[in-house]
């Protein structure tokens, strides 16, 4: 809390500054600085310095965090602390982003024979509604690890008729997704004849 204006009221009315400064124990030089509005030394050097960390923050297309930041100072003969730059970095709202590693969920079996394309590329909304399925399988990360999320959904109205959520990517997941979608969706349309699909 700034005891500035109890002092300001006081010597509005009249009163000795230095009192109220020794009162208030405040330094009387300091009370007549912030008055004046002038920055301090250290406020102007950092303002400076936060402009050369925005410049490097910006170069590295916000990739940087405060280590690389500080790297990037010396290098440049800039001389400052980790934890001034770490300071500065956090008043500025800039912080570093990490580029996630990527993760191979899926090894394709190079001796499997490949899959026939029964919709020939359709994957626009159609006008008949269950008539065309597709399922995809995606991870989410957890506090407890990944989990995988399984769908099938109409290509027509892009509703969701099946799904399945597990802690693995076997079979069983896209199994539990196509069981939950032959509950869902009318029995005659596997009873047709799948060359129309």
């Amino acid at each position: 809390m700034s005891v500035d204006p109890f002092i300001e009221a006081e010597e509005a009315a009249g009163h000795s500054v230095m009192n109220a400064c020794c009162l208030l124990e405040v330094s009387r030089a300091a009370y007549y600085q912030r008055r004046k509005a002038v920055p301090s030394h250290r406020a102007v050097t950092d303002a400076e310095l936060t402009e050369r960390i925005n410049a490097i923050h910006a170069e590295s297309k916000g990739t940087y965090g405060s280590p690389r930041v500080h790297r990037a100072l010396r290098k440049q003969g800039v001389g400052c602390g980790k934890r001034r730059v770490r300071r500065l970095m956090r008043e500025a709202g800039l912080e570093g982003r990490c580029k996630k590693r990527w993760r191979t969920t899926t090894v394709a079996d190079p001796d499997a024979e490949a899959a026939l394309d029964l919709i020939r590329r359709h994957f626009g909304p159609g006008v008949e509604v269950d008539r065309r399925y597709v399922g995809d399988i995606t991870y989410v990360a957890t506090w407890e690890g990944w989990a995988y999320l399984a769908t099938v959904i109409d290509l027509s109205s892009r509703r969701v008729v099946g799904w399945a959520l597990a802690d693995h990517m076997r079979t069983e997941l896209v199994a539990d997704a196509l069981t939950m979608a032959f509950k869902t969706v009318p029995v005659n349309l596997f009873e047709t004849d799948c060359s129309r699909i």
